[in-house]
């Protein structure tokens, strides 16, 4: 029985990890698939910063600032992106409902002074340039 404590105690042994998984573990964290610490528990890796001294390494990011950890994955990001956009529209149809509200309660045409001074604006600016613009 004393034979299997001191087993379970042994000190693990130090790995050499090839360039090429090295590569494959620092692709997938950049990639956002993975964070370093979930590559470190799949892939077994023994080390708590071996993982980052790769990033470090042979990583196409700037890994050497502590906020890089912090910095999130690009489809959290794109997820956070999309929710701005989905805000920022329903911002849009709000403020355009209360164009149309305070058009009809006023007796104004605000949109359509809005849109006469922007063609204006345009024909100038294209005469000017002698191209037309893309709005």
């Amino acid at each position: 029985m004393k034979e299997q404590e001191v087993k379970s105690y042994q000190r693990k042994t130090q790995k050499d990890y090839s360039l090429a998984f090295k590569l494959e573990i620092v692709n997938s964290v950049e990639k956002g698939e993975l964070t370093y610490k979930q590559a470190q528990v799949r892939y077994g890796i023994q080390g708590r910063s071996t993982v980052l001294v790769w990033l470090r390494k042979h990583g196409r990011l700037d890994w050497k600032e502590s906020e890089a950890m912090k910095k999130d994955t690009p489809n959290k990001t794109i997820r956070e992106l999309e929710k701005k956009l989905k805000r920022l529209e329903q911002e849009k149809e709000v403020l355009n409902r209360a164009i149309d509200i305070a058009d009809s309660q006023f007796n104004t045409d605000i949109r359509k002074k809005y849109l006469s001074l922007l063609s204006t604006a345009t024909e100038q600016a294209q005469s000017e340039n002698g191209a037309p613009l893309d709005l």
